[in-house]
């Protein structure tokens, strides 16, 4: 079994919820249904599955969780895309948050590769 909390990439995607979880508190109240909780259900979907896939049996196996987590990566991008396109997010969060998801995708894509 493998420890999550040792993988980068888990440490990487853990800090960037807590970041989302603290910038959705600045987004309207009526996106509270809406945007704000499909946010913070993907960018929380990846460190999740993440740790799901390393308590599986084989590698097999945590490849097929590190699969969703790279689709609630990119579900995670479109939607930090959209909250500056509503002026929710400023121009420096988003860029921040952009490029977190940008490494966490590339090192997903990385640790994939190593376990094929």
């Amino acid at each position: 079994m493998r420890d999550f909390k040792k993988y980068e990439i888990w440490q990487l995607s853990h800090s960037s919820v807590l970041d989302i979880y603290t910038s959705t508190t600045n987004f309207p109240n009526e996106e509270k249904f809406g945007l704000i909780g499909q946010l913070r259900r993907a960018i929380l979907s990846i460190p999740t599955n993440i740790a799901e896939g390393c308590g599986r049996n084989s590698d097999k196996e945590f490849n097929q969780f590190l699969n969703i987590a790279l689709g609630s990566a990119s579900e995670s991008e479109y939607l930090i895309i959209l909250s500056k396109d509503l002026n929710y997010l400023n121009e420096s969060k988003f860029i921040d948050f952009e490029s977190k998801i940008s490494t966490i995708k590339s090192k997903i894509y990385k640790l994939k590769e190593k376990l094929s």
